[in-house]
């Protein structure tokens, strides 16, 4: 990876006009506004749908792209729907309202698969044949769930949650209609992102993307491959994941995510994950594993238990698995997010896999003063980080954090009390050796506690913040090229 720097934001957080950030003209715009500042790089959170929380790290697919991404006025410029369609509903302005989105882009949608489908069906059927390994089974699956009153798998009727094959058939032909709708947005959802991702790529701008490392058990992953997960004979699972207590969390988190069943995805051949990350391949340029000290070793809980607290740690598939990964795709970029609690055995795992690792900036001025997060400390191989989507950003840090942490992030970077803080931040995090500098947009616009992104933890209000439209300035972008020129990272 050459010196280069970038800059996360997610697609909802993009203006427009809408209720939520698309893959129309505004991305396009904020791929200028990424050329005109010298970033090489946009980072973007995992671009599948969302239920519950509308969180994009529980995703009914791995594969699948969420369709309220999928923009309404190239929709409109496709005759596929008309101005009035739009005009009927009152989508809200500033931050995302979930509940608007979820009632209304169905609409539309359909709208525009009963205008468009039949037309270009041939298409259609093409791309599907080109996803088979994925897309009927998220069909069916997303079908169902809007049969069922979008109750999980897992508590539908026995024939069908066990996948038999008689009440697959019968399900298949009772709602073909709603899976050829299915497959339609999906359709569209791929089309509009090739688009954006070839216009940033001819504009020198790459996209990292995050690729959870687990899968949500309410979702087509576990529904349609149970062999790949521990699960019981009644298709539940055994342990679900977590993290331990720790100076945080007296209780730790517990996620609840199903665990891999590593044998016999190693008996496999790590099928699943190939094709996984092939499907991650073509969206990104990039891919950041999130969570990749569980590829060492993760915390298993009894999935009865109501917290973290008596999870036990168990083996990762490690090297072997990172190996194949590695011989399958050859010269693959991807970003190891390896915070939490490591041990030297992850430490190990991430120097034997050559991928960068990542260094918080906002995690490295505690009161030992002797943090491997201090930019001293850095080898280049690595990617440095004002905050990610998880931490504050740079100015609520600045407000809330320790009075002592911030002394030492002044005094560190010699921030005077009448600099810009954030500035000041950035320009230590350019400076550094990292051959990568990324940091929130939150964080060239001085937004504070308001525009957080998430707070881990905290189940609701997260993943709403979006750019006023107009903010991405050319004086900002100017600003920003100056300082990406001076540090050598245009």
């Amino acid at each position: 990876m050459d010196r280069a720097s970038g800059i996360i934001m997610p697609i909802f957080s993009l203006p427009g006009n809408y209720g939520i950030g698309t893959l129309g003209r505004e991305a396009r715009e904020f791929v200028d506004f990424l050329c005109r500042a010298k970033q090489k790089y946009w980072q973007v959170l995992p671009l599948g749908p969302t239920s519950c929380g509308n969180s994009p790290y529980s995703s009914s697919s791995t594969f699948a792209g969420n369709p309220y991404f999928i923009d309404l006025n190239m929709l409109l410029e496709d005759g596929l729907i008309n101005a009035n369609d739009l005009k009927e509903f009152d989508w809200g302005s500033g931050n995302v309202d979930y509940s608007k989105i979820q009632e209304y882009r169905p609409i539309i949608l359909k709208k525009a698969f009963k205008n468009g489908y039949k037309s270009i069906r041939e298409e259609v059927e093409d791309f599907a044949e080109d996803n088979s390994g994925w897309i009927y089974d998220y069909a069916l699956y997303t079908a169902l769930k809007e049969h069922f009153g979008m109750a999980p798998w897992y508590v539908w009727d026995e024939d069908i949650k066990m996948r038999e094959k008689t009440a697959v058939d019968r399900y298949k032909e009772k709602l073909k209609d709603e899976i050829d709708f299915h497959i339609y947005i999906q359709y569209l959802f791929f089309s509009q992102w090739q688009s954006l991702k070839k216009y940033a790529n001819e504009n020198n701008v790459k996209f990292i993307g995050d690729l959870p490392i687990y899968v949500a058990m309410d979702s087509a992953d576990v529904w349609a491959s149970p062999e790949n997960f521990l699960l019981d004979d009644n298709k539940m699972p055994v342990e679900v994941a977590g993290v331990p207590p720790d100076y945080f969390s007296e209780n730790g988190q517990l996620w609840g995510n199903p665990l891999y069943d590593w044998e016999a995805m190693k008996n496999d051949g790590y099928g699943w994950w190939i094709r996984r990350i092939d499907g991650a391949r073509k969206l990104f340029d990039v891919i950041r594993i999130d969570h990749f000290r569980g590829l060492e070793s993760y915390w298993a809980v009894p999935s009865k238990d109501k917290t973290a607290v008596n999870g036990q740690w168990r083996k990762g598939p490690g090297l072997d698995f990172l190996t194949r990964i590695k011989g399958w795709f050859g010269g693959i970029e991807i970003i190891a997010e390896d915070l939490g609690i490591l041990t030297d055995e992850v430490r190990q795992l991430l120097k034997d896999s050559g991928f960068p690792g990542m260094k918080v900036l906002e995690f490295a001025f505690d009161e030992s003063g002797d943090s491997d997060y201090l930019p001293h400390k850095y080898n280049k191989n690595c990617v440095c980080y004002g905050g990610t989507h998880d931490n504050a950003t740079l100015t609520e840090w600045k407000n809330n954090g320790s009075k002592k942490e911030i002394e030492f992030a002044r005094e560190y970077f010699g921030i005077r009390a009448s600099d810009d803080f954030n500035l000041g931040v950035i320009r230590g995090g350019m400076a550094s050796v990292a051959d990568l500098f990324v940091t929130q947009m939150q964080d060239y616009l001085n937004l504070g506690q308001e525009a957080r992104t998430n707070i881990p933890g905290i189940a609701e209000g997260n993943w709403k913040w979006r750019m006023k439209d107009g903010a991405a300035t050319d004086k900002l972008a100017e600003k920003i090229a100056r300082m990406t020129k001076l540090y050598g990272r245009a």
